[in-house]
This record gives C-alpha cells, sequence and structure tokens, in this order.
C-alpha cells in the first residue's frame, strides 16, 4: 500500500486534545472514558484501571499488521474469460478517484464529521461517548474512521492467518488502546485520503460484500463511481449493521437510517437542501445482482472442471500448511488462476456429452468427454452428463468426477476394457514381432496357466482358478495376423499374444504411458494377467493421457491444469510446468500400430464421416456397464467414456436418448459421442497426416495370415461386425477382465 507523511500540524491538533484529556482526567479517567465510548461494562475498568500508568500507551506496540485486502480469486480459461469465483469476502479494491464524491461524503457524515480535524483518535468523540452513554439509555461509540480502518485491517491480517478476530463487542481495553496508538501511528504515515480509500475499499456492507466497488454492484448493479447521493447514503447507512439493515430484508429500517445519514449531510454542508428533500422523498430502488462464489456458482457445464482445479490447489503446500490455509488463500488471497481450459471446446464437450446420454432421463447412467493436448499435456476440455451438486437432490445431479482419479474428486474409475490391448500389442511388437505377425488366438482355455512376468518373484504370473476367455464370433477362434486381432479385438488374439510377450513388459508400458489406477493412484499390478482385457479401474483423464502418448508418436505428458497463477500482490506461484518424457513409448512401433488404430477409427467408429486423419481403440468391459472410445488426431487426445457410475448392471436393455439399447458396446455410445465431438473440436487444432510406417503394412480388417502361416480357414463373417466380448474371469485376482466392442455397423 502506497503511503505518503500527513502535516505535523494535523498530528499536533489530535494530540493536544488526547494530552488535555489525559492531563484533567488522568489516565484511570480516560479508561473510564473509553469504556464508556467501547460501550464496556463500569466492573471490566477497576482492575485495568489500576494495572495500567500512562507509560501503558508506550508499550503498547503500534506497528499495523497488514496483509494484502481479502479479495477474490478467479479461475480463468486459457484465454482469460472468468469461469468461477471464490471470496470469504466479496471486494474489489478502487482508488479514491474512482468512488463518488458523495459516497465519501455520506460515510465521513454519518462515521466521523471531523476525519479532517483529528490526528486518528477523536478525543472530542471520546468524551460525548462518554456523556452520552453514562445519561442516555441508548449507547454511542467514538471510533474515528481511522481506528474503524485499523481495525478491519487488524481482522483482514487475523482472517488471513486464523487468528482471533477482535471484532467490535469482543475488544478488551489493551484491544481498543492498541487500536487508538496504532491509528494515530497511521495518520503519521498515511494521508486523509489514503485512509479513506482504505477504509471504503475494506469495511464490510453486508453479507460477505466487502468495500463500496462490491457494494455497489450487489444493490445497484453500477460501479461506485456512479453512485448518486440517494444510493451512497444509503450505503454509508449500512456500515452501522451491514445484516440488520440490508434493504432486502429491511427496507423501513435501510430508509431510516439512509434519511439520518443524509441529515448529517445536509448539516455538515455536503449536500443542499434541495438534494436532501429530493433524496429524503426518494425510495430505495435496488438492482440486487450477487456475485456467485465456488465450483456450484461456475459457468454451467465448468463446474467439475472447476472442481478438479480447486482439489489440486487444495493439496499444493504452495498455498499453505495445510488444507484450511490453502482454503483461505484461495477464499482471500485474490489469486488470478489462468487454467488451459479452452471454453469453446468445454462448451462443446458438455453439450455433446449430454445430447448423447441426457442424465435427467437416465439416472445412474453416466457420460465424460476429456481433451488433453498431447506435445503440452494441457487438458482443454473436462465434461459430463450430470449437473454439479453438493448432494444428489435431483435425478443427474452430482458431484463426482467421471474423469478424474479419485484422490481429485472422482470415483474409483471404470474398467478400461480392451483400450489397454493397443499397449499389448506394442510390448508383442517390442520384442521385435510384426503387426503382421501371426498370434495363435485359437486357445481358449488358460486355466492353471503361468504367464511370463519378469519382474514378479519367479519370473512369471498364475492363474489360480479357471480363465476361458470368449470371443463375440465364435469363428475366430484360430490363428491370425496380430493386426487382424486387433482390429476385431479377438480377445484370444490378445491373450495369446500376452502369453507370448511378458506381462511385466506390458505393464512397464502402461506406466511409461501414465495408465494407472483411479482409486489407488498406482501402476497396473502384473500380477493378474487379466489386466491385458482390461481389468484395471481406470479414469477417463488418465486414459487420454495414455492415449496421447501414441498420438504424440512416443511422447508422455503429464496431465496439467494451470498456465499461471498470480497473488493480489503481484506475486507468481509454481505451477506445474510442461513435463513431457519424449522417449516414453518406441516411436517406430507406434507407425505401425497407428496403421491398425487408423483403421478402426476412420472406418468403423467415424464411418468416413471426419475429412481429417484419426485413430484410437474401442472398450467394454464384461458387464457392459463402461462403455469406452478413446482416440486422437495429430495435437488432441479425447477420452470418451459413457456407463453406469453407481452400480455394475448392464447398460443393455436401456433407453438412452431415445433409443433401445438390446446390447451395447463402446462404438454404439462412446463412439458416436466422441465423433460428434471430434468434428467440431478436432479443426480448431492441428490435424496433420500420422507419420507413415516404412515396413509392410496391409489392410488390418482383412481376412489372412502372415507369409509363410498356415491359414485355417476360419473365415470372418463381415456382414457381422460386433468385437469381441470376454467371459474371462481371473480368478486370482478376483477381477473381471473387460470385453470389447462393437464396430460402428452393428447398430
Amino acid at each position: 500500500m502506497a503511503k505518503t507523511t500527513s502535516s505535523g500540524t494535523d498530528v499536533l491538533k489530535g494530540n493536544s486534545l488526547l494530552s488535555k484529556l489525559l492531563a484533567f482526567f488522568g489516565i484511570s479517567a480516560l479508561l473510564g472514558a473509553l469504556g464508556a465510548g467501547m460501550m464496556l461494562p463500569a466492573g471490566m475498568l477497576t482492575g485495568a484501571a489500576s494495572q495500567v500508568g500512562t507509560e501503558m500507551l508506550d508499550q503498547l506496540p503500534a506497528e499495523l499488521n497488514e496483509e494484502p485486502l481479502s479479495t477474490p480469486s478467479k479461475i480463468m480459461d486459457q484465454d482469460g474469460n472468468e469461469i468461477a469465483t471464490f471470496y470469504a469476502e466479496n471486494r474489489t479494491p478502487v482508488e479514491l478517484e474512482n468512488i463518488s464524491e458523495h459516497m465519501q461524503n455520506a460515510v465521513i457524515a454519518i462515521e466521523d464529521e471531523r476525519f479532517y480535524d483529528h490526528s486518528g483518535v477523536d478525543g472530542e468523540g471520546l468524551a460525548r461517548a462518554m456523556v452520552h452513554n453514562v445519561t442516555s439509555d441508548t449507547q454511542q461509540g467514538a471510533s474515528t474512521l481511522t481506528q474503524q480502518y485499523v481495525n478491519n485491517v487488524l481482522v483482514n491480517y487475523q482472517n488471513l492467518n486464523g487468528l482471533r478476530t477482535t471484532v467490535s463487542g469482543t475488544k478488551e481495553i489493551p484491544d481498543k488502546l492498541r487500536e487508538m496508538k496504532i491509528a494515530v501511528a497511521v495518520e503519521k504515515e498515511m494521508s486523509k485520503d489514503e485512509i479513506l480509500e482504505g477504509y471504503l475499499n475494506i469495511v464490510l456492507f453486508t453479507g460477505r460484500t466487502y468495500g463500496v466497488e462490491a457494494a455497489a454492484g450487489y444493490f445497484f448493479d453500477k460501479t461506485a463511481a456512479d453512485l448518486d447521493i440517494g444510493e451512497s447514503a444509503m450505503l454509508a447507512g449500512l456500515v452501522q449493521s451491514p445484516n440488520a439493515l440490508n434493504p432486502e430484508n429491511n427496507p423501513e429500517g435501510a430508509t431510516n437510517r439512509r434519511n439520518l445519514v443524509l441529515g448529517n449531510m445536509y448539516d455538515q454542508g455536503f449536500i443542499t437542501e434541495e438534494e436532501y428533500n429530493e433524496a429524503v422523498e426518494s425510495e430505495i430502488q435496488l438492482n440486487v445482482s450477487p456475485e456467485p462464489t465456488g465450483c456450484l456458482n461456475a459457468e454451467e457445464g465448468f463446474e467439475y472442471f472447476c472442481d478438479y482445479t480447486q482439489q489440486q490447489i487444495l493439496a499444493d503446500p504452495a498455498f499453505g500448511p495445510d488444507r484450511d490455509s490453502r482454503q483461505r488463500m484461495l477464499d482471500r488471497g485474490g489469486l488470478e488462476i489462468t487454467t488451459t481450459l479452452d471454453s469453446d471446446l468445454q462448451r462443446a464437450a458438455v453439450e455433446t456429452a449430454r445430447e448423447h446420454v441426457p442424465a435427467d432421463e437416465n439416472e445412474g447412467i453416466g457420460a465424460a468427454l476429456v481433451t488433453v493436448q498431447q506435445d503440452t499435456g494441457n487438458i482443454k476440455a473436462m465434461a459430463q452428463n450430470t449437473h454439479y451438486a453438493v448432494g444428489e437432490e435431483e435425478p443427474g445431479d452430482l458431484a463426482m468426477n467421471f474423469s478424474v482419479d479419485s484422490q481429485w474428486g472422482g470415483g474409483n474409475g471404470f474398467q478400461a476394457g480392451s483400450t489397454l490391448k493397443p499397449f499389448v500389442a506394442m510390448a508383442w511388437m517390442a520384442e521385435g514381432k510384426s503387426m503382421r505377425d501371426t498370434v495363435d488366438a485359437s486357445r481358449r482355455d488358460y486355466t492353471g496357466e503361468t504367464f511370463p512376468a519378469y519382474c514378479l518373484d519367479g519370473g512369471e504370473a498364475s492363474i489360480a482358478g479357471e480363465w476361458t476367455p470368449r470371443n463375440a464370433l465364435d469363428n475366430m477362434f484360430k490363428p491370425m495376423r496380430m493386426d487382424y486381432g486387433l482390429y476385431w479385438s479377438i480377445n484370444t488374439a490378445t491373450v495369446a499374444a500376452a502369453h507370448e510377450t511378458d506381462l511385466c513388459s506390458i505393464t512397464d508400458i502402461t506406466t511409461a504411458a501414465g495408465i494407472t489406477t483411479a482409486a489407488a493412484n498406482e501402476p497396473l499390478n502384473p500380477a493378474h494377467p487379466a489386466l491385458v482385457l482390461g481389468s484395471p479401474q481406470v479414469s477417463p483423464l488418465t486414459m487420454a493421457a495414455g492415449y496421447s502418448t501414441l498420438g504424440s508418436g512416443g511422447t508422455y505428458c503429464e496431465p496439467r491444469a494451470f498456465e499461471s497463477i498470480v497473488d493480489s500482490e503481484g506475486e507468481e506461484y509454481t505451477v506445474p510446468p510442461v513435463q513431457c518424457d519424449p522417449g516414453a513409448l518406441n516411436p517406430e512401433n507406434i507407425k505401425e500400430l497407428n496403421n491398425t488404430l487408423t483403421g478402426i477409427a476412420d472406418e468403423r467408429i467415424a464411418e468416413g464421416n471426419i475429412d481429417f486423419p484419426i485413430a484410437g481403440k474401442t472398450g467394454t468391459n464384461n458387464a457392459s456397464s463402461s462403455l469406452w472410445f478413446i482416440g486422437y488426431t495429430s495435437e488432441l487426445t479425447t477420452a470418451s467414456w459413457a456407463g453406469r457410475y453407481s452400480s455394475l448392471d448392464s447398460l443393455a436393455g436401456s433407453t438412452i436418448n431415445g433409443r433401445y439399447y438390446n446390447d451395447v458396446w463402446g462404438a454404439r455410445i462412446a463412439g458416436p459421442m466422441w465423433v460428434d465431438y471430434m468434428q467440431e473440436a478436432g479443426p480448431q487444432y492441428e490435424t496433420a497426416e500420422f507419420p507413415a510406417f516404412d515396413g509392410p503394412t496391409g489392410d488390418p480388417a482383412a481376412e489372412g495370415l502372415s507369409q509363410g502361416s498356415s491359414n485355417n480357414n476360419g473365415g470372418n463373417d463381415s456382414s457381422n461386425n460386433n468385437d469381441d466380448d470376454s467371459n474371462s474371469n481371473d480368478s486370482d485376482s478376483n477381477e473381471d477382465s473387460e470385453d470389447d466392442d462393437s464396430s460402428g455397423d452393428d447398430d
């Protein structure tokens, strides 16, 4: 806060009067006068008076402990557009020149008519209060505007630091004496205009509305500079009892108090008789415009991303030593939080999710879309079909964020289904194999089998009980190319590939791609072979970031939500930087894998309706309660999920968005939702061709084996494009493995 030195003349005026009081009454009498001005019972004064001497004032600290004014924090999108506001005290500090002169005069007239004559403590006011309180049934205070300013600054300091708050009515004599001494010291350091400006910016007007700018906006939907005489008088009158005199609840009391202020303004020469009469005869015209606070009042559809950013701040020691202090910083620290969110993409994602899976029509069925930028990890959209609420009040009201892990406000995640199969293929290729090599998908029973797992004791993982993976199409139990098995999502092909590879090699790849469980934030466990069919429960954000490693050609970037955070004093807080591992996955193997994933996305999901390069994979869990499509362009990766969030009941037999589903697959709900959203979102960023693979590829959808392999003539029934559905229970892990999805044209 800028400070200037006032003239010594003003200081002497106040000190002279105070000195006369000290000399005339003595310190004990002065304490009695203070007690009267403070409206303290006489019994409280006797002991204090006997303990203090004239040196007491000298011994009291005169430092004004200041913190930046408690001001709202704002969460903004990447372009600086406000998403949500947080405050314990809604306040917008402004300079005195931006406050109506009527407002300045009104508060002086009612609170401190000798403001420009005293030097912090008004001896005449103390004497007046003493006489009044002794001779009248009513009580008067004697605090000057400077003292009130000091008190508010101290309260602000206490609030920001979690200390005992000494507000009016709770002060003891030392508190009041300290306030007086500090007021005198402040007058030596600050000009009258600075004190008045500080007071008008810090004082409470009603509820959680502090400062005249916020009060003008709340009551009249205008700035403090535009307040007229009547409006100024009403606001100045509120200071005495901000809630009791609120004109919303007590229009008669507010009017009477306003008129008292107007009378003082007239008596003190601030307004003419004509202005007084006109203002007194007018009715208070309110245009109440409250400033919403918290994620509950964020822009519609942005609440879940807001909640995610709030959870991140509350977990960061940079904002305080514990969660409560971090919340105080968010509510009071005036933080400007610029996030990575693209509001255009966010609105498109919200609209698409709610259109495809209307929450109010399908209780317990959720949908989510989350988008990350591959070369930064920046979260560009995080949307779901439900309406953010604390406590489920209506169908479709929910606080849980589907997109994120449990620690950030999500649940325990959703089984990944066949979305994990591309990472099995990556491990397959890491051993020198090709996607055109043959895998024996004819084996149906792995009961009691062991799988290579170099990182486990004994170097293997065992199936303790029965495990008989199945395929949706009976004629797929046969040898086939790896790309063909992945394209049609053949479970027995994936299990056979994992059996020929190594489970720890597979989880090495998923870990490098940032894939962890949603509940415990732990890497996938290679001890459970069913993981290769998607038994782990993961979040859409995790899977979007994992697939972005494929979309980027092998670089994993940790998801991030913040671009910058700056407090009201201009101090910048450290936010997670762009953190990328350019060597997470093998780029040549991704080029070969993309030959299959582009076919899945373009031919089976988009059915040719997207005119830029896309790639991705579907997924459906064993219970058909969790449906996925995760796809990417050259710059964006989006996870699309739909399913039940409160049970594992199948979505089969449900009517969603007016359509009855006899059976469900990721391509039937999650896939179309992804396509509709990406048709709008994709072109707003780069949509370049994926790097081409130099080796032989071919058509992964076509029947055939690699050269030199025998074809057992299983024959694909191309008219039935159901993806494979596993009935695979790893009894050792007691987890249902995931199924997979149908193609786009089986609906």
